[in-house]
């Protein structure tokens, strides 16, 4: 797949949203287990896809999502441990080709992301992890970029969010030049997740 021109004939775009804790985006409380996590975000980005994603790409629509398999990599792999040989696996039994044509990755200094979380947004990642934890996501998410640059952009979320806002905006014109401007006209105000 080209970065600049995604092989997307007759269907929509897929674009995903990636970042560590605190960047704008949380996860739901799950059971502790990294395995049991992993089987259990695969389990619902399966039915995500069956039920959303690809119904809405058939009908040419684009799918914008907070988080994805990357997550899990991120987060079970990198975070917890769990080897990728593993996960790769089950990931593409759970999501099979249905991959983001383009991922932002919002990266923030772990300390930043943890401080910027309120008490009544808490999950259990932020509580029951420690800082090395969400080190290792983060450099996980940094080390699949790396991995495949050009379906990748990092955006620096570390500063105000109309700048941030503004970078996401660009690096989506910059490989999808039709869907950029379509971004910046459809904002309607702060995204928080």
């Amino acid at each position: 797949m080209n970065a600049t021109s995604p092989s997307t004939a007759g269907r929509g775009l897929f674009i995903c949203l990636e970042g560590p804790d605190g960047c704008g985006n949380s996860p739901g409380s799950v059971p502790n287990d990294a395995r049991t996590d992993a089987l259990l975000f695969y389990a619902a980005r399966a039915q995500l896809v069956a039920e959303v994603i690809r119904p809405a790409l058939a009908r040419g629509e684009t799918v914008v999502t907070a988080r994805f398999a990357d997550s899990t990599l991120a987060y079970q792999g990198y975070g917890s441990g769990l080897p990728l040989d593993e996960l790769l696996p089950v990931e593409r039994f759970a999501i099979g080709d249905t991959r983001p044509d383009f991922t932002v990755v919002l990266d923030l200094a772990p300390e930043d992301g943890l401080a910027r979380k309120s008490v009544e947004e808490t999950t259990r990642f932020e509580a029951e992890f420690d800082l090395a934890f969400h080190v290792r996501v983060r450099a996980g998410y940094l080390a699949l970029v790396a991995a495949d640059p050009g379906r990748y952009a990092v955006v620096d979320a570390g500063r105000p969010e109309d700048e941030v806002f503004a970078d996401i905006v660009a690096a989506v014109a910059a490989r999808l030049p039709d869907l950029g401007p379509r971004l910046a006209a459809g904002r309607q105000g702060p995204t928080g997740g």
